[in-house]
Protein backbone atom coordinates (compact mmCIF):
# COMPACT_ATOMS: atom_id res chain seq x y z
CA UNK A 1 0.00 0.00 0.00
CA UNK A 2 1.53 3.29 -1.17
CA UNK A 3 -0.61 5.75 0.76
CA UNK A 4 -1.22 6.92 4.30
CA UNK A 5 -4.60 8.32 5.35
CA UNK A 6 -4.71 10.16 8.66
CA UNK A 7 -7.93 11.70 9.97
CA UNK A 8 -7.03 15.02 11.57
CA UNK A 9 -10.49 16.22 12.56
CA UNK A 10 -14.14 15.35 12.17
CA UNK A 11 -17.68 16.51 12.72
CA UNK A 12 -20.07 13.56 12.93
CA UNK A 13 -19.57 11.92 9.51
CA UNK A 14 -17.42 14.67 7.95
CA UNK A 15 -13.64 14.16 8.05
CA UNK A 16 -10.61 16.38 7.44
CA UNK A 17 -7.64 14.19 6.64
CA UNK A 18 -4.07 14.10 5.39
CA UNK A 19 -3.64 11.81 2.38
CA UNK A 20 0.04 11.03 1.74
CA UNK A 21 0.71 9.74 -1.78
CA UNK A 22 4.02 8.95 -3.51
CA UNK A 23 4.16 12.34 -5.25
CA UNK A 24 2.28 14.66 -2.89
CA UNK A 25 0.71 15.01 0.53
CA UNK A 26 -2.90 16.14 0.14
CA UNK A 27 -5.55 17.61 2.40
CA UNK A 28 -9.08 16.27 2.18
CA UNK A 29 -11.85 16.90 1.31
CA UNK A 30 -10.38 17.65 -2.11
CA UNK A 31 -11.53 18.24 -5.66
CA UNK A 32 -9.57 16.87 -8.63
CA UNK A 33 -9.70 18.64 -12.00
CA UNK A 34 -10.08 16.36 -15.00
CA UNK A 35 -7.18 16.40 -17.45
CA UNK A 36 -8.42 13.65 -19.74
CA UNK A 37 -5.33 13.50 -21.96
CA UNK A 38 -2.77 14.80 -19.48
CA UNK A 39 -3.77 18.45 -19.62
CA UNK A 40 -6.36 20.82 -18.18
CA UNK A 41 -7.54 22.73 -21.24
CA UNK A 42 -6.03 26.19 -21.38
CA UNK A 43 -4.00 25.96 -18.15
CA UNK A 44 -0.35 25.18 -17.46
CA UNK A 45 0.83 22.93 -14.66
CA UNK A 46 2.47 25.96 -13.02
CA UNK A 47 -0.92 27.69 -12.92
CA UNK A 48 -2.51 24.58 -11.40
CA UNK A 49 0.15 24.57 -8.69
CA UNK A 50 -0.44 28.28 -8.06
CA UNK A 51 -4.12 27.74 -7.30
CA UNK A 52 -3.42 24.78 -5.00
CA UNK A 53 -4.39 21.82 -7.15
CA UNK A 54 -3.31 18.61 -5.39
CA UNK A 55 -4.35 15.78 -7.74
CA UNK A 56 -5.12 15.79 -11.47
CA UNK A 57 -7.23 13.07 -13.03
CA UNK A 58 -6.27 11.46 -16.33
CA UNK A 59 -8.24 8.98 -18.42
CA UNK A 60 -6.80 5.56 -19.24
CA UNK A 61 -8.85 5.02 -22.37
CA UNK A 62 -8.01 8.35 -23.98
CA UNK A 63 -4.34 8.30 -22.95
CA UNK A 64 -3.96 4.84 -24.44
CA UNK A 65 -5.51 5.98 -27.70
CA UNK A 66 -3.28 9.03 -27.87
CA UNK A 67 -0.32 9.26 -27.27
CA UNK A 68 -0.22 5.66 -25.93
CA UNK A 69 0.83 4.32 -22.54
CA UNK A 70 3.98 2.68 -23.91
CA UNK A 71 5.29 6.01 -25.13
CA UNK A 72 4.36 7.67 -21.82
CA UNK A 73 6.21 4.92 -19.94
CA UNK A 74 9.26 5.20 -22.23
CA UNK A 75 9.37 8.95 -21.53
CA UNK A 76 9.35 8.49 -17.77
CA UNK A 77 5.65 8.26 -16.90
CA UNK A 78 2.82 10.77 -17.02
CA UNK A 79 4.23 12.95 -14.22
CA UNK A 80 7.38 13.68 -16.22
CA UNK A 81 5.57 13.70 -19.57
CA UNK A 82 3.20 16.51 -18.50
CA UNK A 83 5.65 18.19 -16.06
CA UNK A 84 3.41 17.68 -13.02
CA UNK A 85 5.19 17.05 -9.72
CA UNK A 86 2.10 16.50 -7.60
CA UNK A 87 -0.30 13.55 -7.48
CA UNK A 88 -2.16 11.92 -10.36
CA UNK A 89 -5.18 9.61 -10.52
CA UNK A 90 -6.16 7.64 -13.61
CA UNK A 91 -9.67 6.43 -14.31
CA UNK A 92 -9.86 2.86 -15.55
CA UNK A 93 -11.74 3.56 -18.77
CA UNK A 94 -14.94 2.10 -17.34
CA UNK A 95 -16.88 5.35 -17.63
CA UNK A 96 -16.51 5.14 -21.40
CA UNK A 97 -18.94 2.20 -21.26
CA UNK A 98 -21.58 4.87 -20.65
CA UNK A 99 -20.19 7.87 -22.52
CA UNK A 100 -19.21 5.82 -25.60
CA UNK A 101 -21.87 3.13 -25.31
CA UNK A 102 -22.63 3.34 -29.03
CA UNK A 103 -19.00 2.33 -29.64
CA UNK A 104 -18.73 -0.36 -26.94
CA UNK A 105 -19.50 -4.07 -26.62
CA UNK A 106 -19.38 -5.39 -23.02
CA UNK A 107 -18.70 -9.06 -22.20
CA UNK A 108 -17.21 -10.96 -19.26
CA UNK A 109 -13.79 -10.71 -20.91
CA UNK A 110 -13.86 -6.91 -21.06
CA UNK A 111 -15.07 -4.05 -23.20
CA UNK A 112 -14.42 -3.74 -26.92
CA UNK A 113 -14.43 -0.12 -28.08
CA UNK A 114 -14.41 1.18 -31.61
CA UNK A 115 -11.79 3.90 -31.56
CA UNK A 116 -13.28 7.34 -32.24
CA UNK A 117 -9.87 8.28 -33.68
CA UNK A 118 -9.34 5.65 -36.40
CA UNK A 119 -12.29 3.26 -36.03
CA UNK A 120 -10.11 0.31 -34.99
CA UNK A 121 -11.37 -2.03 -32.23
CA UNK A 122 -9.72 -1.84 -28.81
CA UNK A 123 -10.30 -4.55 -26.17
CA UNK A 124 -10.04 -3.19 -22.65
CA UNK A 125 -9.93 -6.01 -20.10
CA UNK A 126 -9.33 -5.59 -16.36
CA UNK A 127 -5.78 -6.83 -16.91
CA UNK A 128 -5.15 -4.46 -19.81
CA UNK A 129 -6.60 -1.48 -17.93
CA UNK A 130 -4.23 -2.11 -15.02
CA UNK A 131 -1.28 -2.71 -17.37
CA UNK A 132 -1.93 0.64 -19.07
CA UNK A 133 -2.28 2.40 -15.73
CA UNK A 134 0.94 0.80 -14.45
CA UNK A 135 2.67 2.26 -17.51
CA UNK A 136 1.12 5.70 -16.99
CA UNK A 137 2.33 5.74 -13.39
CA UNK A 138 -0.41 7.60 -11.50
CA UNK A 139 -0.41 7.61 -7.69
CA UNK A 140 -3.97 6.24 -7.64
CA UNK A 141 -5.30 3.83 -10.25
CA UNK A 142 -8.89 2.67 -10.59
CA UNK A 143 -10.18 -0.84 -11.09
CA UNK A 144 -12.09 -1.50 -14.28
CA UNK A 145 -15.77 -1.73 -13.38
CA UNK A 146 -18.91 -2.46 -15.33
CA UNK A 147 -20.64 0.93 -15.45
CA UNK A 148 -24.31 1.49 -16.22
CA UNK A 149 -26.42 4.61 -15.92
CA UNK A 150 -28.28 4.94 -12.64
CA UNK A 151 -31.45 5.60 -14.61
CA UNK A 152 -31.37 2.02 -15.95
CA UNK A 153 -33.40 -0.56 -14.03
CA UNK A 154 -33.72 -4.32 -14.14
CA UNK A 155 -31.26 -7.22 -14.24
CA UNK A 156 -28.51 -5.23 -15.99
CA UNK A 157 -27.78 -3.39 -12.71
CA UNK A 158 -27.26 -6.65 -10.81
CA UNK A 159 -25.18 -8.12 -13.62
CA UNK A 160 -22.89 -5.08 -13.63
CA UNK A 161 -22.44 -5.10 -9.85
CA UNK A 162 -21.43 -8.78 -9.68
CA UNK A 163 -19.17 -8.38 -12.72
CA UNK A 164 -17.49 -5.43 -11.00
CA UNK A 165 -16.70 -7.71 -8.04
CA UNK A 166 -15.32 -10.41 -10.33
CA UNK A 167 -13.23 -7.90 -12.22
CA UNK A 168 -11.69 -6.42 -9.05
CA UNK A 169 -9.96 -9.76 -8.40
CA UNK A 170 -8.54 -9.73 -11.91
CA UNK A 171 -7.35 -6.15 -11.38
CA UNK A 172 -5.65 -7.05 -8.10
CA UNK A 173 -3.90 -10.01 -9.72
CA UNK A 174 -2.73 -7.88 -12.65
CA UNK A 175 -1.42 -4.98 -10.53
CA UNK A 176 2.39 -5.04 -10.73
CA UNK A 177 3.26 -1.88 -8.78
CA UNK A 178 1.35 -1.91 -5.47
CA UNK A 179 4.37 -0.40 -3.74
CA UNK A 180 4.10 2.85 -5.74
CA UNK A 181 0.52 2.86 -7.06
CA UNK A 182 -2.72 2.53 -5.09
CA UNK A 183 -5.55 0.48 -6.58
CA UNK A 184 -9.03 1.72 -5.63
CA UNK A 185 -12.14 -0.41 -6.05
CA UNK A 186 -15.44 1.07 -7.21
CA UNK A 187 -18.80 0.45 -5.56
CA UNK A 188 -21.56 -0.22 -8.08
CA UNK A 189 -25.18 -1.32 -7.70
CA UNK A 190 -27.26 1.48 -9.14
CA UNK A 191 -29.89 2.87 -6.80
CA UNK A 192 -30.58 -0.54 -5.23
CA UNK A 193 -29.47 -0.46 -1.56
CA UNK A 194 -29.20 -4.25 -1.39
CA UNK A 195 -26.85 -4.41 -4.39
CA UNK A 196 -24.84 -1.46 -3.10
CA UNK A 197 -24.43 -3.20 0.25
CA UNK A 198 -23.26 -6.44 -1.39
CA UNK A 199 -20.71 -4.52 -3.44
CA UNK A 200 -19.45 -2.50 -0.45
CA UNK A 201 -18.95 -5.63 1.63
CA UNK A 202 -17.28 -7.47 -1.24
CA UNK A 203 -14.80 -4.67 -1.88
CA UNK A 204 -14.03 -4.13 1.81
CA UNK A 205 -13.14 -7.83 2.07
CA UNK A 206 -10.37 -7.19 -0.50
CA UNK A 207 -8.72 -4.64 1.86
CA UNK A 208 -7.89 -2.11 -0.85
CA UNK A 209 -5.99 1.16 -0.26
CA UNK A 210 -9.12 3.19 -1.00
CA UNK A 211 -12.66 2.99 -2.35
CA UNK A 212 -14.77 4.92 -4.85
CA UNK A 213 -18.52 5.29 -5.12
CA UNK A 214 -19.33 4.96 -8.81
CA UNK A 215 -22.37 5.03 -11.02
CA UNK A 216 -23.75 8.35 -9.77
CA UNK A 217 -24.12 11.86 -11.26
CA UNK A 218 -25.76 10.23 -14.27
CA UNK A 219 -29.21 11.71 -14.16
CA UNK A 220 -30.65 10.14 -11.00
CA UNK A 221 -32.80 12.28 -8.71
CA UNK A 222 -30.90 14.09 -5.96
CA UNK A 223 -32.68 12.34 -3.11
CA UNK A 224 -31.52 8.99 -4.46
CA UNK A 225 -28.04 10.41 -5.05
CA UNK A 226 -27.36 11.48 -1.47
CA UNK A 227 -28.88 8.30 -0.01
CA UNK A 228 -26.50 6.13 -2.03
CA UNK A 229 -23.56 8.26 -0.87
CA UNK A 230 -24.74 8.07 2.75
CA UNK A 231 -25.17 4.31 2.58
CA UNK A 232 -21.78 3.69 0.99
CA UNK A 233 -19.77 6.01 3.24
CA UNK A 234 -21.40 4.36 6.27
CA UNK A 235 -20.24 0.93 5.07
CA UNK A 236 -16.73 1.78 3.89
CA UNK A 237 -13.74 1.68 6.28
CA UNK A 238 -13.08 4.70 8.47
CA UNK A 239 -9.34 4.56 7.84
CA UNK A 240 -9.45 4.60 4.03
CA UNK A 241 -10.17 7.44 1.57
CA UNK A 242 -13.64 7.58 -0.02
CA UNK A 243 -13.98 8.99 -3.51
CA UNK A 244 -17.33 9.97 -5.09
CA UNK A 245 -16.73 9.80 -8.82
CA UNK A 246 -18.03 12.37 -11.29
CA UNK A 247 -19.25 14.87 -8.69
CA UNK A 248 -18.32 18.52 -9.26
CA UNK A 249 -21.20 20.79 -8.32
CA UNK A 250 -20.14 22.74 -5.22
CA UNK A 251 -23.42 22.01 -3.42
CA UNK A 252 -23.02 18.28 -4.05
CA UNK A 253 -19.46 18.37 -2.71
CA UNK A 254 -20.51 20.13 0.50
CA UNK A 255 -23.32 17.61 1.04
CA UNK A 256 -21.14 14.57 0.28
CA UNK A 257 -18.39 15.86 2.56
CA UNK A 258 -20.92 16.21 5.36
CA UNK A 259 -21.85 12.57 4.73
CA UNK A 260 -18.24 11.37 5.04
CA UNK A 261 -16.77 11.47 1.52
CA UNK A 262 -13.25 12.77 0.86
CA UNK A 263 -12.49 13.07 -2.87
CA UNK A 264 -14.30 14.29 -5.99
CA UNK A 265 -13.70 14.86 -9.70
CA UNK A 266 -15.66 16.39 -12.55
CA UNK A 267 -15.28 18.33 -15.79
CA UNK A 268 -17.96 20.77 -14.65
CA UNK A 269 -15.79 23.72 -13.48
CA UNK A 270 -13.78 23.88 -16.71
CA UNK A 271 -16.59 22.87 -19.06
CA UNK A 272 -18.94 25.51 -17.69
CA UNK A 273 -16.10 28.04 -18.00
CA UNK A 274 -15.95 27.37 -21.73
CA UNK A 275 -19.62 28.39 -21.90
CA UNK A 276 -18.87 31.70 -20.21
CA UNK A 277 -20.07 30.78 -16.70
CA UNK A 278 -18.12 31.56 -13.53
CA UNK A 279 -18.54 29.91 -10.13
CA UNK A 280 -19.24 32.32 -7.27
CA UNK A 281 -20.42 31.86 -3.66
CA UNK A 282 -23.98 32.70 -4.72
CA UNK A 283 -23.98 30.01 -7.43
CA UNK A 284 -23.00 30.98 -10.97
CA UNK A 285 -22.35 34.19 -12.88
CA UNK A 286 -23.13 34.11 -16.61
CA UNK A 287 -20.66 36.46 -18.18
CA UNK A 288 -22.22 36.31 -21.64
CA UNK A 289 -25.28 38.20 -20.40
CA UNK A 290 -25.59 41.77 -21.66
CA UNK A 291 -25.66 43.12 -18.11
CA UNK A 292 -21.98 42.15 -17.77
CA UNK A 293 -20.88 44.40 -20.63
CA UNK A 294 -20.42 47.50 -18.42
CA UNK A 295 -19.84 45.84 -15.04
CA UNK A 296 -16.49 46.98 -13.63
CA UNK A 297 -16.48 44.59 -10.66
CA UNK A 298 -14.38 41.41 -10.51
CA UNK A 299 -16.11 38.06 -10.91
CA UNK A 300 -16.07 37.57 -7.14
CA UNK A 301 -14.93 40.37 -4.80
CA UNK A 302 -14.09 37.75 -2.14
CA UNK A 303 -11.79 35.76 -4.46
CA UNK A 304 -8.04 36.39 -4.45
CA UNK A 305 -7.25 34.53 -7.68
CA UNK A 306 -5.28 36.22 -10.45
CA UNK A 307 -8.37 36.68 -12.62
CA UNK A 308 -10.41 38.41 -9.94
CA UNK A 309 -7.46 40.64 -9.03
CA UNK A 310 -6.75 41.78 -12.59
CA UNK A 311 -9.88 41.66 -14.74
CA UNK A 312 -13.41 43.07 -14.68
CA UNK A 313 -16.63 41.37 -15.60
CA UNK A 314 -16.91 43.75 -18.55
CA UNK A 315 -13.54 42.68 -19.94
CA UNK A 316 -14.31 39.00 -19.47
CA UNK A 317 -17.73 39.50 -21.09
CA UNK A 318 -15.93 40.81 -24.15
CA UNK A 319 -13.55 37.85 -24.18
CA UNK A 320 -16.00 34.99 -23.59
CA UNK A 321 -18.12 36.10 -26.51
CA UNK A 322 -15.20 36.40 -28.94
CA UNK A 323 -11.86 35.02 -27.70
CA UNK A 324 -10.51 31.68 -26.41
CA UNK A 325 -8.65 33.56 -23.70
CA UNK A 326 -11.98 34.07 -21.97
CA UNK A 327 -12.51 30.37 -21.36
CA UNK A 328 -8.92 30.04 -20.14
CA UNK A 329 -9.33 32.84 -17.60
CA UNK A 330 -12.69 31.49 -16.44
CA UNK A 331 -11.23 27.98 -16.12
CA UNK A 332 -8.48 29.42 -13.93
CA UNK A 333 -11.02 31.20 -11.75
CA UNK A 334 -13.42 28.25 -11.53
CA UNK A 335 -10.69 25.85 -10.49
CA UNK A 336 -9.44 28.44 -7.99
CA UNK A 337 -12.95 28.49 -6.58
CA UNK A 338 -12.98 24.68 -6.27
CA UNK A 339 -9.58 24.64 -4.58
CA UNK A 340 -10.72 27.31 -2.12
CA UNK A 341 -13.89 25.32 -1.42
CA UNK A 342 -11.73 22.26 -0.70
CA UNK A 343 -9.50 24.23 1.68
CA UNK A 344 -12.52 25.79 3.42
CA UNK A 345 -14.09 22.36 3.95
CA UNK A 346 -10.84 20.98 5.35
CA UNK A 347 -10.16 23.90 7.68
CA UNK A 348 -13.74 24.28 8.92
CA UNK A 349 -13.79 20.62 9.98
CA UNK A 350 -10.32 20.89 11.49
CA UNK A 351 -11.23 24.03 13.45
CA UNK A 352 -14.56 22.72 14.71
CA UNK A 353 -16.74 25.14 12.74
CA UNK A 354 -18.03 22.88 9.98
CA UNK A 355 -21.75 23.43 10.75
CA UNK A 356 -21.21 27.19 10.59
CA UNK A 357 -19.43 26.81 7.25
CA UNK A 358 -22.27 24.71 5.83
CA UNK A 359 -24.87 27.22 6.99
CA UNK A 360 -22.90 30.12 5.51
CA UNK A 361 -22.54 28.26 2.22
CA UNK A 362 -26.28 27.56 2.06
CA UNK A 363 -27.24 31.12 2.99
CA UNK A 364 -25.14 32.42 0.08
CA UNK A 365 -26.58 29.89 -2.38
CA UNK A 366 -30.19 30.16 -1.19
CA UNK A 367 -30.71 33.68 0.19
CA UNK A 368 -34.51 33.27 0.05
CA UNK A 369 -34.33 30.17 2.25
CA UNK A 370 -35.44 27.81 -0.52
CA UNK A 371 -32.90 25.10 0.35
CA UNK A 372 -33.86 21.97 -1.65
CA UNK A 373 -35.58 19.22 0.29
CA UNK A 374 -32.89 16.70 -0.62
CA UNK A 375 -30.24 18.92 0.98
CA UNK A 376 -32.34 19.26 4.13
CA UNK A 377 -32.78 15.49 4.29
CA UNK A 378 -29.06 14.88 3.82
CA UNK A 379 -28.09 17.45 6.45
CA UNK A 380 -30.39 15.79 8.95
CA UNK A 381 -28.54 12.52 8.45
CA UNK A 382 -25.22 14.40 8.63
CA UNK A 383 -26.24 15.87 11.99
CA UNK A 384 -26.15 19.51 10.92
CA UNK A 385 -28.94 21.90 11.90
CA UNK A 386 -29.67 24.15 8.89
CA UNK A 387 -33.08 25.38 10.03
CA UNK A 388 -31.90 28.99 10.17
CA UNK A 389 -31.00 28.82 6.45
CA UNK A 390 -34.47 27.72 5.40
CA UNK A 391 -37.73 29.59 4.92
CA UNK A 392 -39.78 28.96 8.07
CA UNK A 393 -42.71 27.52 6.17
CA UNK A 394 -40.49 25.08 4.32
CA UNK A 395 -37.94 23.92 6.84
CA UNK A 396 -38.11 23.20 10.53
CA UNK A 397 -35.40 22.59 13.06
CA UNK A 398 -34.63 18.89 13.38
CA UNK A 399 -35.38 17.15 16.64
CA UNK A 400 -31.79 16.03 17.34
CA UNK A 401 -28.94 17.82 19.08
CA UNK A 402 -26.50 19.07 16.44
CA UNK A 403 -23.43 17.73 18.24
CA UNK A 404 -24.74 14.16 18.28
CA UNK A 405 -24.33 11.79 15.34
CA UNK A 406 -27.64 10.71 13.82
CA UNK A 407 -28.23 6.94 13.52
CA UNK A 408 -29.04 5.79 10.01
CA UNK A 409 -29.86 2.42 8.56
CA UNK A 410 -28.04 0.73 5.67
CA UNK A 411 -30.03 2.82 3.18
CA UNK A 412 -28.99 6.13 4.66
CA UNK A 413 -32.42 6.67 6.23
CA UNK A 414 -32.68 8.31 9.63
CA UNK A 415 -33.69 5.78 12.27
CA UNK A 416 -36.53 6.92 14.51
CA UNK A 417 -36.10 6.59 18.27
Amino acid sequence: MALRFEILGRFNRARAARLTLPHFTCQTPLFMPVGTQGTIKGLTTDQLEDIGCQIILGNTYHLELRPGSRLIDDLGGLHKFMNWKRALLTDSGGFQMVSLLHLADITEEGVTFQSPVDGKPMLLTPEESIHIQNNIGADIIMALDDVVKTTITGPRIEEAMYRTLRWIDRCIAAHKKPDVQNLFGIVQGGLDPVLRDICVRGLVERNLPGYAIGGLAGGEDKDSFWRVVAQCTAGLPENKPRYVMGVGYPLDIVVCSALGADMYDCVYPTRTARFGTALVPEGVLKLKQNAMATDERPIDPTCSCMVCKKYTRAYLHCLVTKDAMGSQLLSYHNLSYMMRLSRDLHMSILEGRFPEFVRGFLRAQFPKGDVPQWVRNAMEVAGIDISECCASAKCHAPSFQEQQPVPVDANGVVQQN
